[in-house]
């Protein structure tokens, strides 16, 4: 007996912080959603994409969402309330290492709000942090929490504990229908858009707490190089900017002596090199962009 392939769009959603990106890349086995310790780094749809014999997930990687004191932070959760109303699964992520807390009944009610019938998977993140009874209790309290969830799912995104499982659930709450995308496409999202998103990711890591809403990148150029050689093979010049709102932050990028940015330059090329696939010159350039996340126009002009 042959089963009906199923297909559907799942978003995950959470507070910042809660393991989406990482769980997307578990979810998809390779990278495609930016990983970083620190809160708010998603801010684009990237969407990776599950192929299996019978079914194909399409996820939706939001940006946390949360009580925005900024227009940049307002677009952002305008952004995710749009994605819910149009995905067939809503898969909201708890972690297990924190209590549930006013946060998780806020996006709880948004999602009712704006998404009343659309299926709730509830995801119990990072069991690999608690033991046995901590995850449990969380699993209870998930359950308290959004007592409409079609199921609530333990997962560990870092060891892979339970990802095939979760694979199987958010499969069978998906409509029968045929695949979106060709077999081995892993995300939609174009590479200048993955590029940045992997040099804001290098930028990001290890720095202070106020940079991550500061920080914004804009491919500028990619071109191939010309007059090369078989056996030099191709080389990808590729131009980026680097946006921040104050001089100081300038500063904390650049590092001394320009140490810190050529660190991160260094990273983000062998992530973009795994990208495309061949090797790549990186220009990075830091810019000042007085306050570009209350400015309409210099948000627009940045991509958001």
């Amino acid at each position: 007996m042959t089963t009906e392939f199923r297909s559907g769009f799942v978003c995950l959603v959470g507070r910042p912080n809660t393991g989406k990106s990482t769980l997307t890349n578990a979810l998809v086995g390779e990278k495609v959603a930016i990983t970083s310790n620190r809160p708010q780094t998603t801010r684009h749809t990237i969407r990776g994409i599950v192929h299996r014999e019978d079914f194909q997930i399409v996820l939706v990687d939001t940006p946390g969402l949360h009580r925005p004191r900024t227009l940049l932070g307002k677009r952002l959760n305008d952004l995710v309330r749009d994605t819910y109303g149009e995905v067939d699964v809503i898969g909201l992520c708890i972690p297990a290492d924190e209590g549930i807390g006013p946060g998780d009944r806020w996006i709880h009610e948004q999602i009712r709000a704006v998404a009343p019938r659309t299926t709730l998977v509830v995801i119990v993140t990072k069991i690999d942090k608690v033991p046995k009874d901590r995850v449990a209790a969380q699993l209870v309290a998930a359950g308290e929490l959004a007592p409409d969830a079609a199921a609530i799912v333990p997962v560990s995104a870092a060891t892979g504990a339970q990802v095939d499982v979760l694979t199987e659930v958010l499969a069978g709450q998906l409509p029968p229908g045929p695949a979106f995308y060709p077999d081995g496409e892993l995300t939609d999202e174009p590479e200048e858009v993955l590029m940045a998103e992997l040099i804001r990711e290098a930028a990001l890591e290890g720095v202070r707490d106020e940079l991550p809403h500061s920080l914004a990148v804009v491919i500028d150029e990619v071109n191939p190089r010309e007059g090369r050689t078989e056996e030099q093979g191709e080389l990808i010049d590729v131009h980026a900017i680097l946006y921040v709102e104050r001089d100081s932050q300038k500063g904390i990028v650049i590092g001394r002596g320009g140490a810190r940015l050529k660190e991160v330059g260094s990273t983000a090329r062998r992530q973009i090199e795994k990208l495309l696939g061949t090797k790549v010159y990186l220009d990075l350039r830091v810019k000042v962009a007085k306050n570009w996340q209350q400015d309409p126009k210099q948000l627009g002009r940045l991509g958001f």
